[in-house]
């Protein structure tokens, strides 16, 4: 899969990542992380994304999960982050530009730049890390990673490069919604915690979504079953081979 989304990149939103495997072991350092038991009431009012609680877990296994997706998040959104800049500094510029003939070789030597400085990085990201990087290309851009390709290259060549990607069950039409989705949830819960703590530079999303809001109905509560269940399958299929 080196090559699945080498395309991508050169359409200048850097998802040429490979499908490497999610063999990346648990953390164990999770002291400072809380945890409440089954029937336990957690009562949020948040008026401020400063006064972000920490996140609620219904035990401490499910801690080890969520650093484990952390690390994912915190790999996958600089490439999203550069992307978006990448974007918007390649429209100004062309917006500048009256030749069509200026413009393609113009576009054409930012994609050299971006081929030379990032791909190699990205084709080692798991599949797990290039799914989270399609969404958070959604919440930089505003646009899907398969609507970023179209509106530099033809609506066709979009359409093959997402057929190709879902053969990898990776979609380039993924949307990022965290008020529906729980990896999405998830996601921009860690970068909100990453903000405030200075961990990341704040930048706020182009897409339009009422997260406080879905935090309080959520009341900060971690579901972390979806990965439990990968970790799950990837144990038994290694058990299968030792078998075989």
């Amino acid at each position: 899969m080196k090559n699945i989304f080498y395309i991508y990149v050169m359409s200048f939103s850097f998802i040429a990542f490979s499908q490497i495997k999610e063999t990346d072991s648990l953390p164990n350092h999770i002291d400072d992380y809380i945890f409440v038991k089954p029937g336990d009431s957690v009562v949020i009012q948040l008026k401020e994304i400063s006064l972000l609680p920490k996140p609620k877990f219904n035990s401490r296994e499910d801690i080890r999960y969520y650093l484990w997706f952390k690390k994912k998040v915190f790999k996958a959104y600089p490439y999203a982050k550069l992307a978006s800049e990448r974007l918007d500094s390649l429209h100004a510029r062309l917006n500048r530009i009256d030749s069509k003939y200026q413009k393609r070789r113009y576009t054409k030597l930012v994609q050299n730049y971006i081929e030379g400085e990032f791909t190699d990085q990205i084709k080692k990201m798991t599949t797990t890390e290039g799914r989270i990087l399609i969404k958070l290309i959604h919440r930089q851009t505003g646009k899907t990673a398969f609507n970023n390709i179209k509106g530099i290259r033809s609506g066709w060549k979009a359409f093959w490069y997402n057929t190709t990607a879902n053969v990898f069950k990776l979609s380039l039409k993924t949307e990022y919604n965290p008020e529906i989705e729980n990896e999405d949830f998830l996601i921009e819960y860690i970068l909100q915690s990453s903000f405030r703590d200075s961990r990341l530079k704040p930048e706020e999303s182009k897409l339009n979504f009422d997260f406080i809001k879905t935090l309080e109905e959520n009341k900060a509560k971690i579901n972390v079953e979806t990965y439990k269940e990968m970790f799950a399958k990837m144990n038994s299929r290694k058990k299968n081979k030792k078998k075989d």
